[in-house]
């Protein structure tokens, strides 16, 4: 069995994935990331490695995306290093070809993706307001008591709606307290919370945008019935949960590789399973060649300068080459 390994590498998590040349995923892992990007790699490609059985052959393609996706690309090999628009976007097409809009909010951003004609043709990112993402939902779940995972369920069983301020994070949580203080109990509040975070997610992100059916939900919060709920009431139709809905990035960079291994012929750049064991060392400097001052990111490989990125003219990155 040949393998493509995919890998999304976030600020919240880390998911690697493996996936057959029939396109089923055979292997799918949600790590937290912690901080430590290249830590929580290493990780995946361990347990990656450990669940692989005797049907294994090899691995032929590898790619990532994600906030770390350069880093990542460079630790492991990858053939292709893609964003996370074009990411989420294929794995969704794989498995929902007819997916006009897609939903996406994971740990510290959300977006939304139009899809026509198994195209992206428009396209929204949140990634400076924390409101409504899986970061948020966690600190709230956990200041209210209520285990992560009974946040949506606890949503349900609201009786009356209550409003809450979505807009921004500290006049969410500030509306929350005060709604407490007037006696709403925890499920009328969680239920008014979830449909704030989500008219206001509609209302910034989906701005202007003709969102039509099939609607696909996915991230981590899409585990969240409650938020799942306020989008079905919010734009009136159903929103499908794909199976794999918090690794579909790390899937997307398993397609666009295998894409690209097939389209080029070329054989794989992965560095094998024993990256993992590897001394990867990033730093950063500040160029003073012009007045850009561009931070350029340097990474060492057990002691030897393997990539370097980041500034706007190529004088380092460039320098690599050949």
């Amino acid at each position: 069995m040949k393998i493509y390994i995919g890998i999304d590498v976030g600020s919240v998590s880390t998911n690697v994935v493996a996936m057959n040349q029939n396109y089923n995923v055979i292997f799918k892992e949600y790590i937290r990331t912690n901080g430590q990007p290249l830590d929580s790699v290493k990780k995946g490609l361990k347990m990656l490695e450990k669940n692989l059985d005797h049907s294994f052959d090899s691995v032929v393609g590898v790619g990532t995306t994600g906030s770390g996706r350069q880093l990542a690309g460079i630790m492991v090999g990858a053939d292709i290093v893609k964003n996370e628009i074009t990411a989420h976007a294929s794995a969704t097409i794989q498995f929902h070809p007819d997916v006009r809009t897609i939903f996406e909010i994971g740990g510290q951003d959300s977006k939304i993706i139009i899809i026509k004609d198994k195209m992206v043709v428009d396209f929204s990112m949140n990634t400076v307001c924390a409101a409504g993402t899986g970061s948020f939902l966690d600190h709230q779940a956990e200041r209210l008591g209520v285990p992560i995972q009974e946040f949506g369920d606890l949503a349900l069983t609201a009786k009356k709606d209550v409003r809450i301020a979505g807009r921004c994070t500290v006049f969410a949580e500030s509306d929350m307290i005060a709604k407490q203080q007037y006696g709403f109990s925890k499920a009328e509040i969680i239920k008014g919370l979830c449909d704030a975070l989500v008219r206001n997610y509609i209302n910034n992100l989906g701005r202007g945008k003709n969102l039509e059916p099939p609607f696909i939900f996915q991230g981590g919060v899409a585990a969240n019935k409650g938020i799942k709920a306020a989008f079905e009431k919010e734009i009136g139709h159903e929103v499908i949960i794909p199976q794999h809905y918090n690794v579909m990035g790390a899937i997307g960079a398993a397609i666009l590789a295998r894409e690209y291994i097939e389209k080029t012929g070329q054989k794989t750049k992965f560095r094998g399973f024993g990256a993992a064991d590897f001394d990867f060392s990033p730093t950063s400097i500040e160029c003073g060649a012009c007045a850009n001052s561009c931070e350029v990111i340097k990474v060492d490989l057990n002691g030897k300068t393997v990539a370097m990125w980041g500034d706007k003219c190529g004088k380092w990155t460039n320098s690599l080459v050949g």
